[in-house]
């Protein structure tokens, strides 16, 4: 690994470790932020992927523009807009007329956009380390302000109906135990082992991840009234708790993660935020060592939690989903170049999509810089025949992989985060393949 990769890598861990309650999504600390290169022609606007046969098209203007993270919605309810930030601001694309709209001018950071009313959110910051979440349509442009937060905390998500941000915080009631991660370097290549021997980047970057969770800071859930500014507190741990999700559908129905190496932490969750003192709900259980469970996400109509599955860690691959009214479970495998940073799923659940991965990733895939589109199959009953009990079985099936975008220009400490399009005719990425940052989108069918 080169010099500047480490340092680079090390910045990436630095911000989310050092964030004060972990305010911000725990990938957003991998959006690197990449320049055009000197003497390279600008991006092209559009050209058909010749190992693929797709068409993808760029739909930014302005060299580091981004997307949102992968399970964050960034359209309006009417399918028109898809909202992507610019270094000046917020803009719009109309997926109909493909043109593109500032909205939001400053240095904000996108949210998400409202699945009720459209509006997007956005955080402003304060002088005096403060915030505010402010919401603007996409049309009018007209800003109203929604809740002011304070210094070091930021907002997740917000709910199907638009009444509850939600966020993580450090608890102020009580003290905070030193960070053990204060004792390491703060880059991973540089992080020993226990016994003072040499790491991998990886191994040392587990290390610093583990030794944050082991800090056992005092952490809360909040949530705020997007109509009063009252702030409820909905669950409280030494845990590290992050990637808080509402449900695209229920709006009492959030989930939340267990952050820390994925191998030692149980990491996913379900809570109510309209039921006051209710225990929180575990997606998935570990069965063997070195199992790993994450990157999870709500299908559309929010019956499902899907997620990453791996068992064990780097050696077999699975997308699993959780039902949430049934507890009823589905394992879709996949093989090692498929497996993706991130998955998604389409508006009416018939597809899936991945992101690939370098060589360097959990993965190790030796061909997975590729965008993917997945076809979900189910194993079915030989001849029909049941065995006993087995509606209560993991419902096993494949994921049927095609490839759509050649990814080996694309620098992986980017995440691509793909999402469909309402209509599930495109999808939107982020790469800097050509050098800047911007967004692009794939057509799902091949070019004619």
């Amino acid at each position: 690994m080169t010099t500047k990769i480490a340092l680079l890598r090390a910045a990436a861990l630095s911000l989310l470790l050092t964030a004060a309650p972990l305010a911000l999504p725990a990938a957003l600390a991998q959006d690197m932020v990449t320049q055009p290169k000197a003497g390279l022609p600008e991006a092209p606007r559009e050209w058909i992927d010749k190992d693929t046969g797709h068409r993808v098209v760029r739909l930014s203007d302005k060299p580091g523009s981004g997307s949102l993270y992968f399970n964050y919605n960034g359209y309006t309810p009417d399918g028109r807009f898809l909202a992507i930030s610019t270094p000046d601001g917020i803009s719009v694309f109309d997926l109909k007329s493909r043109v593109l709209k500032p909205v939001v001018e400053g240095k904000v950071r996108l949210l998400f956009v409202g699945r009720k009313t459209g509006q997007i959110y956005y955080q402003r910051a304060v002088e005096d380390g403060t915030a505010l979440v402010e919401a603007a349509d996409p049309v009018s442009r007209k800003i109203r302000q929604v809740a002011k937060l304070a210094k070091g905390v930021g907002i997740q998500t917000i709910n199907a109906d638009e009444t509850l941000l939600a966020g993580v915080a450090n608890r102020t009631d009580v003290p905070i135990p030193p960070n053990m991660m204060d004792a390491l370097p703060h880059n991973p290549d540089d992080v020993k082992g226990a016994d003072g021997r040499e790491l991998s980047y990886a191994e040392g970057r587990e290390v610093q991840l583990n030794a944050r969770l082991d800090s056992r800071i005092p952490m809360e859930i909040f949530t705020i009234n997007t109509a009063t500014g009252e702030r409820k507190v909905v669950h409280q741990a030494t845990d590290w708790l992050n990637h808080l999700q509402f449900s695209p559908t229920d709006p009492g129905l959030l989930m939340f993660c267990h952050e820390g190496p994925w191998h030692k932490v149980d990491r996913l969750w379900l809570t109510r935020t309209d039921k006051p003192g209710s225990a929180p709900v575990k997606i998935h259980t570990r069965t063997m060592n070195m199992e790993i469970a994450g990157h999870e996400w709500f299908s559309a109509d929010g019956k499902t939690v899907w997620y990453d599955l791996q068992t064990p860690r780097g050696e077999d691959f699975w997308v699993a989903g959780y039902e949430v009214a049934t507890g009823k479970r589905t394992w879709l495998h996949l093989d090692r170049n498929a497996w993706s940073v991130h998955f998604n799923t389409s508006p009416d659940g018939k597809l899936f999509a991945g992101d690939g991965g370098d060589s360097e990733m959990v993965a190790h895939a030796p061909d997975g810089k590729w965008l993917y589109l997945m076809h979900p199959r189910t194993v079915p009953d030989v001849a029909g025949i049941h065995a006993p009990g087995s509606e209560a079985l993991i419902q096993p099936g494949v994921l049927d992989t095609e490839k759509l975008v050649n990814m080996q220009g694309h620098d992986y400490r980017l995440e691509p985060n793909v999402n469909f399009t309402p209509d599930a005719k495109w999808i939107v990425f982020r790469s800097n393949m050509h050098g800047a940052n911007h967004v692009y989108a794939v057509e799902v069918a091949k070019a004619q």
